[in-house]
């Protein structure tokens, strides 16, 4: 093969040896060039990619490190009243006494409450209210009355337990 290669080389002509050492010197270079460009612009890729990854790693950490300072934290001690009582009072203490209809205690951690005619966006800051206290609302039903910005709610609120 190596001989059949030789002799077809030396059958040319030195200027179409000449012609197409140039050819394949360029053909060389075009493929240099293309390669080099598609590595750089990886680089780039890879560059942004390593980037956005250090700084997801940095936020993981930081999470990770909140996360075993809350679970080393002590547990909130757990309340001396019971929840229907706390409810209650916080209901008053929010202003919405009296819209308070009912409120029915299912279990020592779980009550039921219903509200006639209750301002929406009281309602909300009252359950946010709830929340810092560790008392979730579970399930809930809103219907909203004929007055705008007024509903009628029925609610079962729950008592976080600890961990």
């Amino acid at each position: 093969m190596k001989a059949r290669l030789l002799k077809l080389w030396e059958s040319r002509s030195p200027r179409d040896r000449v012609i197409i050492t140039v050819l394949a010197a360029l053909v060389g270079a075009a493929l240099y060039l293309a390669l080099v460009q598609s590595a750089y612009r990886a680089r780039t890729q890879l560059g942004t990619s390593v980037t956005t990854l250090r700084m997801q790693a940095l936020r993981l950490d930081a999470d990770a490190n909140e996360l075993a300072r809350a679970r080393a934290a002590p547990a909130a001690p757990a309340p001396q009243t019971d929840l229907r009582t706390q409810v209650q009072s916080l209901a008053g203490a929010a202003g919405l006494g009296s819209a308070l209809l009912r409120i029915d205690a299912r279990d020592a951690d779980q009550v039921q409450v219903v509200f006639g005619s209750v301002a929406f966006a009281d309602w909300l800051a009252w359950i946010a209210t709830l929340q810092a206290q560790r008392i979730r609302l579970d399930t809930t039903r809103v219907e909203a009355l004929t007055t705008p910005g007024l509903v009628s709610i029925t609610a079962t609120l729950t008592r976080a337990k600890s961990q």
